[in-house]
């Protein structure tokens, strides 16, 4: 599976229970195409089930439009379409989540008289 981020305008998270089921989505908004719908083009993205109560509650820092960075796993659907799947949602201005630790920093030499 590959991996991607987005940066989007912020709309809203949804979580939805049916039989002990959990739905959890992220709405974003994209550019409208002019023809078929005009303003902002609502569109929504399935959350990861391990990680549903995680997003779906960080969408409460978010303002709505606010720009935020969507990383997503591209799962292989049916028909060769891709399935996105939302793994993490922060703010746009902030640095992105990587899993490698930043290199220690080495201290100057001292200097000598």
């Amino acid at each position: 599976m590959a991996r991607s981020t987005m940066e989007v305008a912020f709309i809203g998270t949804q979580m939805t229970q049916v039989d002990g089921t959990k739905y959890a989505k992220i709405f974003y908004g994209d550019e409208a195409d002019g023809k078929t719908e005009h303003g902002l083009s609502v569109i929504g993205m399935p959350i990861a089930d391990e990680v549903a109560d995680e997003v779906f509650f960080a969408g409460s820092q978010f303002e709505p439009l606010q720009t935020v960075r969507i990383t997503f796993e591209v799962a292989r659907g049916g028909q060769n379409k891709g399935k996105n799947l939302a793994l993490h949602i922060e703010a746009a201005n902030s640095k992105p989540v990587t899993s490698v630790a930043p290199a220690a920093k080495s201290s100057p030499d001292p200097v000598k008289p």
